[in-house]
């Protein structure tokens, strides 16, 4: 779901606001969209409700990345009794004009797949960002 739909809360809206700002600030080329979906109902059909949607646009294509746009999906399970949300992944993919590229799941094994996965140099920096990310809504994890 968009992030700026996700952002309800303070709380919610702090954490949008750091990982946007922890993303910058390893990539400060990075131009952020807070609603990387569109608002048909067909893409609504297709959206996670039970994830923050954040996309990352590079000023052209980045040939780190080999790609022109990341989008994030930072997946939650709501726990039925206590009603917390609770980080269990990221997704992160690259995309350019012909389509999604690569992506990244730390919810298996923290690796690229796909047809051009970005240098590894700049893949640990974007893994080290999802480690953050988890940091942001207290999990720690010992992946990546």
């Amino acid at each position: 779901m968009n992030a700026a739909e996700q952002a309800n809360s303070i709380e919610f809206a702090s954490k949008i606001a750091a990982i946007v700002g922890l993303f910058k600030g390893e990539f400060p080329d990075l131009r952020v969209d807070l609603k990387p979906w569109a608002n048909d109902q067909e893409t609504r059909e297709l959206i996670d409700p039970d994830s923050i949607d954040i996309g990352f646009h590079f000023p052209g294509v980045s040939r780190l990345f080999q790609c022109r746009s990341l989008l994030v999906q930072i997946r939650f399970y709501q726990d039925p009794d206590s009603h917390q949300r609770q980080v269990i992944g990221l997704d992160v993919a690259g995309f350019d004009h012909r389509g999604k590229r690569w992506t990244l799941s730390t919810i298996d094994h923290w690796s690229f797949t796909g047809e051009a996965i970005p240098d590894r140099v700049a893949g640990e920096r974007l893994k080290r960002c999802c480690r953050q990310v988890y940091n942001i809504f207290g999990v720690v994890t010992a992946e990546g």
